[in-house]
């Protein structure tokens, strides 16, 4: 069977690792750096090894291409490609829509078009679907599902194979053949009654975990202000045995799901004459933990940052990956900025960033640490500055959020 799977990345290309195995699989992306460095078996995305695409692309089950040509005479096609959020913090759809005419412009005969990129409920059946027929110069009959990916960058345990796999057509047609698909690499299907609650399950799954991060950011915040421990406080909540699921404060949240797939939720609900109020309040709360942390720093030195060198420590989003996508490191240093700080930052992951280069561990007067990579020791984050704030808990002798 002839796969395309539209964005190869950290989505895109795992799904092509899996299916790779079984299937013959087209990977389109619209970067041509991205496709050679595919094509010469160098993977470019954490938890996808080299050796698997070059062992793919040696048995012919693997192509990466930017020519949507390459596309025609697929079977199946599954779209996955970003689903960001616009300068107004709104859903951006845009490279669906880029998908979708990619797909209409190239497909030559009836296929099984499946979405795997996060969006609110109707999108396949209200967007994908009418988009696609509308770019379409041939009048094909395809198929349409739903399966919402569950990728966790970084996260070695769970996997294409061994996470339970939500899925649902818009026909049962459709339904039976996304099944059939995804079975020849997934242990657990799911099947749901319809697209719309596969699409509101994945925005929910990280909603909850956006609203709970958000709790305990205030009650970091009314800790402090209590002069108790925060950390010890979860720990001690925790040992209940039901009814409750710790979660750890931080420098806010990042990365492509959990600051982003609530407000695709919350706009969807505005629509519909439903307020997300709780989302709403999750989201400012986040939102504002780099100024809040900021501030606390200030205090702690005199009540000012002016002209002091603050030394940012770690600016990917979460441990041990170089993704800074809605990383909280960059609102932090804007706030570190605005009170008239030198910021420098420091990631030996990421690497570069922004158009700068990674600052060593030294030479500041102060420095936050935002992320802690396994690779960075704690005695080397000590040696940067005479006072470290720590936001992840992970180092010890440090001040604490």
């Amino acid at each position: 069977m002839k796969v395309s799977i539209i964005g190869q990345g950290y989505v895109g290309l795992t799904i092509s690792a899996f299916a790779g195995a079984l299937h013959t699989v087209v990977g389109f992306d619209k970067s041509q750096v991205v496709a050679d460095r595919l094509n010469k078996g160098i993977s470019h995305i954490e938890g996808v090894d080299s050796s698997v695409i070059a062992s793919l692309i040696s048995k012919g089950t693997y192509k990466a291409t930017t020519n949507g040509a390459d596309l025609s005479g697929s079977d199946i096609v599954v779209i996955a490609v970003p689903t960001p959020l616009d300068s107004k913090r709104q859903p951006d759809l845009s490279y669906i829509d880029s998908a979708c005419k990619v797909i209409a412009e190239n497909l030559d005969k009836p296929a099984l078009i499946i979405n795997e990129s996060t969006s609110y409920p109707g999108t396949i059946r209200n967007f994908i679907k009418p988009t696609i027929e509308k770019y379409s110069k041939a009048l094909l009959s395809h198929e349409y599902a739903i399966s919402p990916e569950r990728v966790d960058p970084g996260r070695v345990e769970w996997n294409q194979k061994n996470t339970p796999r939500l899925f649902s057509g818009l026909t049962p047609e459709a339904t039976r053949r996304t099944r059939e698909f995804y079975s020849t690499f997934c242990d657990e299907l799911v099947e749901v009654s319809s697209p719309e609650v596969a699409e509101a399950a994945k925005l929910f799954e990280n909603t909850f975990r956006q609203v709970n991060i958000a709790l305990v950011n205030e009650l970091a915040q009314i800790s402090h202000a209590l002069g108790i421990d925060v950390r010890e406080t979860l720990d001690v909540a925790n040992t209940k045995p039901y009814g409750f699921m710790k979660f750890s404060p931080s420098a806010g949240v990042g990365g492509h799901c959990i600051p982003v797939d609530p407000s695709y939720l919350a706009h969807l609900a505005l629509e519909n004459g439903v307020r997300a109020t709780f989302i709403e309040r999750a989201n400012e709360v986040n939102l504002e933990m780099p100024q809040y942390i900021a501030k606390r720093v200030a205090d702690d030195n005199g009540g000012s940052l002016k002209g002091k060198k603050v030394l940012v420590v770690g600016v990917a989003y979460k441990p041990n990956v170089a993704d800074t996508r809605e990383t909280p490191a960059e609102h932090l240093i804007e706030a570190l900025n605005a009170m008239g700080a030198h910021v420098t930052w420091s990631d030996s992951v990421v690497g570069s960033w922004q158009g700068k280069e990674s600052a060593p561990l030294a030479g500041a007067d102060m420095a936050i640490v935002v992320t802690k990579h396994d690779e960075v020791s704690e005695s080397a984050i000590m040696q940067a500055a005479p006072y470290v704030f720590d936001t992840t808990g992970k180092v010890k002798n440090a001040i604490q959020l």
